[in-house]
């Protein structure tokens, strides 16, 4: 019997000399932004218009406040599973193909309120909807990742991110017109349309990329995950996901969620119901805190990159920065419910619903400074399932809080103040918890701020 000379194992990977190099397309890889940029306007629309039509549905259908935050809630109720599941296969499904399937359910999503408008039929586009928009961040950056090299990949993050911020700005006065013009139903059927639309065009479009995970060719094997472990093998899941980076990195989108799932289940109500808003006054306001947070996100690149040059550790250029970010809009909705004054209230409200903006982007930043590239997407999906929690939680509590209370207004009280405490106790944690050089060397995970320096940070 003749047997084959085994190689041995090691830790490098064997050189692939017939590999090309990838080539950086910018008029590619912008027109590919462009269309996410344009997907995450959509996607944020989509989750806008249930709370931008609140009270008018909750009248013509006469539903009680927790009913309303129960029908918000079932958004989330498949939320983070799908983001879990479609996060670990997003390595098996070519980003084109998976981006065309959950536009094309958004679609499917704004349809049974259109034939039959009740509370069941509320529900069940909700929960679609949010299984289909579950991986729509986590995997649009991953799509988005495999156009541009590691070195220029800050802008259009940036823009990525951004695109949620202007979903709201975009979506509040114009669904707001078509609500309050034509009737709520209107605004669901153009949503459906658009997702259409998008998704058509992203069919044509939107092919993936070049470049992997850790900015090197799609093709060849990646060098940070190969220096850490034999071929074929990972790091363990555990390891990564009880380690303080990732764990405050959670905890800052936790914190930031929390009040995002209130600004679009109860913000727009709030501002009608207790401030006494037409419901275009209430749009604009919105849309203000939109452009507050989009303004927030499009100046964090280059914050971040000049904390980096000048030798600031992403501890605190990332870190510190998500964690402070969720503190300051948790005091603030402290505050906000105590000021009469219009202004500041106003101001104090922005702050509330749109100064965690740019923890969204810093944690999934300091989450993929501690993990090996061929296992940053379904890091990016755990990330993303577990930090939206809230939405399953803060909307319903909400409701049942105000209908419980002696009157809305303390109803509304209690509910900020739980916020608050939320917000606080996430971003402290995060403050204190996030440290990606320390954790890089636990990992045994190359840090770019390690190589540079040659210290552990």
């Amino acid at each position: 019997m003749v047997t084959r000379p085994t190689e041995p194992v090691t830790g490098r990977a064997a050189p692939h000399p017939s590999v090309p190099e990838p080539r950086y397309n910018p008029r590619r890889a912008w027109l590919i932004t462009a269309l996410i940029v344009a997907f995450m306007v959509i996607n944020y629309a989509d989750k806008s218009v249930l709370g931008l039509a609140a009270v008018p549905i909750m009248d013509e259908l006469h539903i009680s406040n927790s009913t309303y935050g129960l029908i918000s809630s079932s958004f989330y109720l498949l939320f983070s599973l799908s983001g879990l599941l479609v996060g670990f296969a997003s390595s098996r499904i070519s980003s084109r193909m998976l981006l065309f399937t959950l536009t094309v359910l958004w679609a499917v999503a704004q349809l049974p309120v259109l034939f039959v408008a009740a509370v069941p039929t509320l529900i069940a586009g909700r929960v679609l909807l949010g299984a289909a928009e579950g991986p729509a961040a986590p995997m649009s950056m991953h799509a988005l990742y495999k156009w541009f090299p590691t070195t220029r990949r800050g802008l259009p993050s940036a823009l990525q991110i951004g695109g949620a911020a202007l979903g709201t700005l975009i979506s509040a006065p114009l669904l707001t017109w078509l609500i309050s013009d034509f009737g709520w139903r209107s605004a669901y059927a153009v949503l459906a349309l658009v997702c259409v639309v998008w998704s058509l065009a992203w069919l044509r479009l939107g092919h993936d990329g070049p470049f992997g995970q850790d900015g090197s060719s799609v093709h060849a094997p990646e060098p940070a995950a190969a220096a850490i472990a034999p071929p074929g093998r990972c790091l363990p899941y555990r390891g990564l996901l009880l380690n303080g980076t990732v764990l405050g990195s959670i905890a800052s989108a936790f914190g930031a969620a929390w009040a995002l799932s209130l600004s679009q289940a109860w913000l727009p109500a709030y501002l009608r119901t207790q401030l006494e808003m037409t419901p275009a006054r209430a749009a604009t306001t919105i849309s203000a805190i939109s452009a507050f947070s989009l303004v927030l996100l499009l100046t964090l690149s280059p914050l971040v990159d000049a904390l980096k040059s000048r030798g600031v550790s992403s501890r605190w250029s990332s870190g510190v920065l998500q964690g402070a970010a969720v503190v300051v809009a948790g005091t603030a909705m402290a505050f906000f419910p105590f000021v009469d004054a219009s202004g500041p209230r106003l101001v104090l409200i922005g702050l509330a619903f749109g100064g965690h903006a740019i923890a969204i982007p810093l944690h999934y930043m300091t989450t993929a400074e501690v993990v090996p590239p061929r296992q940053r997407g379904a890091l990016f999906g755990i990330v993303a399932a577990t930090g939206t929690l809230p939405g399953l939680v803060a909307p319903f509590l909400t409701g049942r809080i105000i209908d419980t209370a002696g009157s809305e207004s303390a109803g509304y009280l209690v509910a900020f103040l739980i916020a608050a405490a939320v917000m606080l106790a996430a971003g402290g944690f995060a403050i204190a918890a996030i440290r990606p050089e320390r954790d890089a060397v636990r990992l045994g995970v190359p840090h770019p701020d390690r190589r540079e320096s040659g210290t552990p940070g």
